[in-house]
């Protein structure tokens, strides 16, 4: 293993982002197309905040009485925006910082992915899976 590579080597850059004016059920469907668990909130290129399925997840767990799962959901999403819902001004990294200290800041803060941002772009996203498909490339 490298010990100064940078994040911008593992991070992803096709990125999967929503808008803070979106819904909920917008963010649902994009989760389930794209098979991911973090979704950048942004205004412009601007990040604002990051929603994860176990945001939804959490909001939508609710004691049905048979009804359909799917109903139940859309109620409450619908009750709901982005924003009460997002991690607001979530911490976010640089593309130069290497993947060890990327490693320590999720480890520490129990985070399972971090933004990267770059003259206050987003530019990418790094995840748990990202480093463990790392260290599993060095063996």
């Amino acid at each position: 293993m490298k010990r100064r590579e940078p994040v911008s080597k593992i991070m992803t850059t096709d990125l999967v982002t929503i808008n803070h004016t979106n819904s909920l059920l917008d963010a649902e469907k994009l989760f389930e197309k794209h098979k991911i668990r973090h979704i950048p909130v942004v205004n412009n290129k601007k990040i604002i905040g990051i929603l994860s399925l176990t945001d939804l997840l959490r909001i939508s767990f609710v004691d049905n009485y048979g009804e359909d799962d799917s109903q139940v959901d859309t109620a409450v999403y619908n009750m709901l925006s982005i924003e009460q819902v997002m991690v607001k001004n979530p911490v976010h990294i640089s593309p130069s910082l290497s993947i060890k200290e990327v490693t320590e800041i999720l480890a520490k803060k129990e985070f399972h992915a971090l933004p990267v941002v770059e003259n206050g772009d987003l530019v990418g996203i790094v995840t748990t899976t990202d480093l463990l498909n790392y260290l599993l490339e060095q063996y």
